[in-house]
């Protein structure tokens, strides 16, 4: 077994890192800069690399709720049986599991070679026996195709939400200087970069920290001049003090999309209460409807909680009406995951996990239908849209409405057309429409 191991070790390329991600695109980024630092500093590195001659592995984990921390522990574990195999040599662990269980983690699982939380990129350079270089601020090794970027504008998070434990992995909320940001969106456009993604925990409080008032619109005012950036969309944002000046730029600034992502987790004002959301029924219904006022056309977005502690079936049977009502362009729910040292906690975590999930499926069997009869409607229509990837015998891409991975894509059947390179934008006429998906043809 020893020689095995040795002969094996041998093959493996010296600092040589591969960073598997798992989580939101806030570990994207994060994993992106320290990849880009990493390259700085002559190691090869892949993203998630399905060849094993990688003498060092870099997990990023999550820690937000609890399917996904067992996804964290499940590849921290994967990974600790190929260090054991001799398919690797070093194992290290960041993000924010390793934020939040650090001390859990080195207990139980020894074999990582060392633990990193989620502020702690220079230490693991200094670990690796790399420099942090400060002159690198900003450049990022994309995962992501070229052409569309998550663009991260602020870290941690100053609310209380009762159910979030993101404050306790990734602290307060930090803004990051405008004039910081405007530059690194130069530096993204000047590589073939199309489309940021601004993202933060919360986009709306961008600038209170430093600037004493909310400018998320200066900022998106300023984003928006940078040449090469053809669309900016929004995630993330609160609903509760919402800056209504933001849907001025986006009216006036034909760049930035007419999209918005605002979670709202619930509608009923027993929920919202204990949520600890700042915010009614009421208000949210009126911030909704102004906000569609505002910008006619709008693709609004949002998140929603199922079996909170102390949902009952009136406030399920109030939300489903709710979004019956609403019909929201896109719509996502979560089961409630009971995480230790958050508000909610304190509560009784009295919904059963099957009647959680009954709950969701019932919301998403609604919005479907809502998704259907909304693409339905687009049958017809022509949209500018942004191409992804070829996928078998279909060009995938995306209208100003549709975010990758989790919202609807345009299909257009390849062997139509040869003319369509990915990271383009084309015209596309709308011929027919699923429940999630749009297909069309090219116009000129």
């Amino acid at each position: 077994m020893v020689s095995l191991y040795v002969m094996k070790t041998k093959t493996l390329k010296k600092n040589s890192v591969n960073v598997v991600t798992l989580g939101c695109s806030k570990n994207i980024v994060d994993s992106e800069v320290l990849m880009g630092q990493l390259k700085a500093n002559n190691f090869n590195v892949e993203h998630e690399s399905e060849n094993d001659s990688h003498n060092i592995v870099i997990i990023n984990t999550c820690g937000f709720v609890e399917n996904a921390k067992q996804e964290s522990i499940d590849t921290i574990l994967r990974y600790v049986q190929a260090k054991k195999e001799g398919s690797i040599e070093k194992l290290y662990v960041t993000g924010c599991l390793s934020e939040r269980y650090k001390a859990d983690l080195e207990k139980e699982i020894p074999d990582v070679d060392a633990y990193f939380g989620t502020r702690e990129l220079p230490k693991i350079l200094k670990t690796l026996k790399a420099d942090y270089k400060k002159e690198l601020v900003g450049e990022r090794l994309l995962t992501t195709p070229n052409h569309y970027a998550y663009f991260k504008i602020s870290e941690g998070c100053d609310r209380p939400c009762s159910f979030c434990a993101i404050p306790l992995m990734r602290g307060k909320h930090i803004s990051e200087p405008i004039e910081q940001l405007v530059q690194r969106a130069k530096l993204l456009a000047s590589k073939g970069t199309r489309e940021l993604l601004l993202i933060a925990q919360d986009l709306t409080y961008y600038g209170l920290d430093i600037y004493k008032k909310r400018e998320l619109a200066n900022l998106i005012d300023q984003l928006s001049d940078v040449e090469g950036i053809d669309w900016i969309r929004l995630h993330y944002a609160f609903p509760s003090g919402f800056p209504m000046d933001v849907l001025d730029v986006m009216n006036k600034r034909t760049n930035v999309c007419n999209y918005l992502d605002m979670p709202l987790q619930h509608i009923t004002d027993n929920m919202l209460t204990s949520m600890r959301r700042g915010i009614t029924k009421q208000k949210t219904i009126d911030t909704v409807n102004a906000i569609r006022d505002k910008v006619p056309g709008i693709a609004l977005r949002t998140t929603l909680i199922a079996g909170y502690p102390g949902e009952t079936e009136k406030d399920h049977q109030e939300m489903l009406q709710w979004v019956s009502d609403s019909k929201f362009e896109r719509l996502g729910i979560f089961t409630y995951s009971h995480e230790e040292n958050t508000h909610a906690h304190l509560l009784k975590d009295n919904v059963k996990e099957k009647v959680k999930k009954e709950r969701a499926d019932a919301v998403m069997k609604i919005q479907q239908e809502i998704s259907y009869n909304l693409n339905q409607q687009k049958i017809g229509k022509t949209y500018n849209v942004l191409f992804d990837r070829k996928e078998n015998d279909y060009f995938v891409g995306r209208t100003e409405f549709d975010s990758p991975d989790v919202d609807n894509e345009v299909l257009v059947k390849a062997t139509d057309t040869n003319y369509i390179r990915i990271g383009d934008f084309a015209n596309v006429k709308i011929n027919d429409a699923s429940d999630f998906d749009l297909y069309g043809d090219l116009v000129d």
